[in-house]
């Protein structure tokens, strides 16, 4: 666990009580490497000069918002994000979560909730992969690198995002075999899963963007009607 408290934290929230408190909050549970904007660009800035570990995005930012902002960063990192938001909207909350982010809290909220949903975040990028070797495999054409995250085909690398990892890596451990779409949801974003059913199918579609041929008519990443998915995969090392 020390090692997640080691993780560099981005606070990006256009009201400077609110920076203050999470900051305070996350300090007090050991995190320390704490960077703070208050705006879309500051934000932006932070993001690609500290290069932090997961990102706190307020939604609504005075010259922009935070899911423009996740949509520039997806550019340039696959950080994990918890989205803050005033607006409690099912839409909103699964626009976010399309868009790549991890984890969604409406305000207000009770700062040990938000400290919990962002060391559960950091458990479940970081540390699940931490004590064991992941594999490679290919899929036709395409070599899927599980332990660097990594796509490559035809000379060219596609980095997979955190959920999109989170999920090759449950179908992986069940290739061949039928995975619910409540389980890859649950290794995807824990005990807090349900209704992100919507979230499961934008990210399973970016997935074979990645590694299959043709997306529209997948050969390796299966949809099993009414039950979830299942991935054929061929050989590892």
């Amino acid at each position: 666990m020390d090692t997640l408290k080691n993780k560099k934290v981005l606070i990006v929230d256009d009201e400077p009580e609110i920076r203050e408190m999470i900051e305070r909050f996350l300090r007090k549970e050991g995190f320390f490497r704490i960077y703070k904007a208050g705006s879309f660009a500051q934000g932006l800035s932070a993001a690609r000069t500290e290069k932090p570990d997961v990102a706190i995005l307020d939604v609504m930012l005075p010259d922009g918002d935070g899911f423009s902002l996740l949509s520039t960063l997806r550019s340039f990192s696959d950080m994990p994000v918890l989205f803050l938001s005033a607006r409690g909207e099912d839409e909103d909350r699964l626009f976010g979560l399309g868009l790549g982010a991890d984890d969604y809290i409406v305000k207000p909220f009770l700062p040990k909730e938000l400290t919990l949903r962002l060391t559960g975040i950091l458990k479940r990028v970081y540390a699940s992969n931490a004590s064991e070797q992941l594999p490679v495999f290919r899929l036709g054409n395409q070599t899927i690198n599980l332990e660097s995250a990594m796509v490559s085909r035809d000379g060219k690398e596609f980095p997979l995002t955190a959920k999109e990892h989170a999920i090759l890596v449950k179908l992986y451990e069940n290739q061949g075999r039928i995975v619910t779409s409540d389980a890859l949801c649950q290794a995807v974003w824990g005990d807090d899963s349900f209704g992100y059913e919507n979230a499961l199918m934008v990210h399973v579609r970016r997935i074979r963007e990645k590694i299959e041929e043709d997306p529209s008519k997948p050969a390796f990443l299966l949809t099993v009607r009414g039950l979830g998915y299942k991935l054929l995969a061929q050989e590892s090392r």
